[in-house]
């Protein structure tokens, strides 16, 4: 199968270094050796979260340590906050888990304002909220900033926020902001294959879980934390070693080109790809609530996506349809990982062939 350059928001593509690094021969996950390569993964990844919380990573998907942190640190209730389909899922992960939970939504490509947190967070009948920081359903970057001075008024309420597709591609400064437990994944802006999650949990979540009955097993965030300081930065069960070889790299080449030229980067492919979308279509959200890893536009053309992606494909790319209620009516461009400038002026060009743009 001939393989297509993905401007799809995961998975992305690996560079051949990070992806060689998968196939490095194992090692016990008990040993000496595993022990010194987590704790390496883990301080490393304390610089792109800026934090000095302590990280976890699971062998599972993003969603893992989502569905785990909303079990193991709700106890009398959580407000979710959603911007799209993936911001909901907080919502049926609460509810499936016996949590109870009320959702607040916006219309697809508007954001979660301070003043919806206040008025939730104000009634007193949360002790966890969640916030989507980057939805890739609907292109839209979350004000954390401005929600994290609402959520300095309620000390009590812990913060879970879902960065997986923002992690690495933008600055989130998680100790300022106050967040609790934030989430990535490995298949976004780390620009590894999926498989891999990350979290930085703070130590009063912490606390507060060991209160919560019924945390399940594999996602006890509990467990996770405490087996780490127990046998020296292992884990409960088996992680993806291979991944982890992978990861060690990645974040080395990140951190020698610097945390804030992978972040430029980002923001120069963000800036590139809304300005060739305004000019053609129309963006679905304004500046500066604006993805910074994948930018959804206005299928206002009325093109067959499908048809498109087909084109695209017998030339070695592929973009991404619209998700969910946004399906055919929008199409989304991501940018993220060690995408290039002159890559995504390729793609450009050959949508314009295709599509007969001038």
């Amino acid at each position: 199968m001939a393989h297509k350059k993905l401007f799809i928001p995961g998975p992305v593509d690996v560079r051949p270094d990070v992806l060689a690094a998968m196939a490095t021969p194992m090692m016990g996950h008990r040993s000496k050796d595993a022990s010194a390569l987590q704790r390496a993964i883990s301080e490393k990844l304390q610089q792109v979260f800026q934090t000095r919380e302590q990280i976890l990573l699971s062998t599972s998907s993003g969603s893992g340590l989502m569905e785990g942190s909303i079990r193991s640190f709700t106890q009398k209730g959580v407000a979710v906050f959603s911007v799209g389909a993936f911001g909901k899922r907080w919502y049926e992960m609460a509810v499936q888990n016996g949590k109870t939970a009320d959702l607040f939504e916006v219309p697809q490509g508007q954001h979660t304002t301070a003043a919806v947190v206040e008025a939730a967070l104000a009634t007193g009948k949360y002790d966890t909220f969640t916030v989507t920081h980057n939805e890739t359903s609907s292109g839209v970057m979350n004000p954390v900033a401005e929600i994290a001075a609402v959520r300095r008024r309620y000390p009590d309420v812990l913060w879970l926020m879902d960065a997986v597709s923002s992690m690495g591609g933008t600055p989130i400064a998680v100790d300022e902001l106050g967040v609790d437990c934030c989430i990535t994944s490995s298949q976004k802006a780390l620009a590894l294959p999926p498989g891999l999650a990350a979290c930085s949990v703070t130590k009063r979540a912490i606390e507060r879980g060991r209160t919560v009955k019924e945390r399940g097993f594999y996602f006890d965030m509990v467990q996770l934390y405490d087996f780490i300081f127990k046998k020296d930065y292992q884990y409960p069960s088996t992680p993806t070693l291979s991944h982890m070889f992978a990861l060690n790299l990645q974040l080395d080449l990140m951190l020698s080109v610097g945390l804030e030229a992978y972040w430029k980067r980002h923001e120069d492919n963000m800036k590139l790809t809304r300005e060739w979308a305004a000019k053609h279509f129309r963006l679905l959200v304004e500046e500066p609530y604006a993805s910074r890893t994948v930018t959804v536009v206005h299928n206002t053309r009325e093109i067959n996506i499908s048809d498109l992606n087909k084109a695209l494909g017998e030339r070695g790319y592929q973009i991404a349809n619209g998700y969910g209620d946004l399906k055919d009516k929008t199409f989304r461009i991501a940018h993220m990982g060690w995408r290039t400038r002159e890559e995504l002026e390729g793609l450009f060009g050959h949508m314009e062939e295709i599509l007969g743009l001038k």
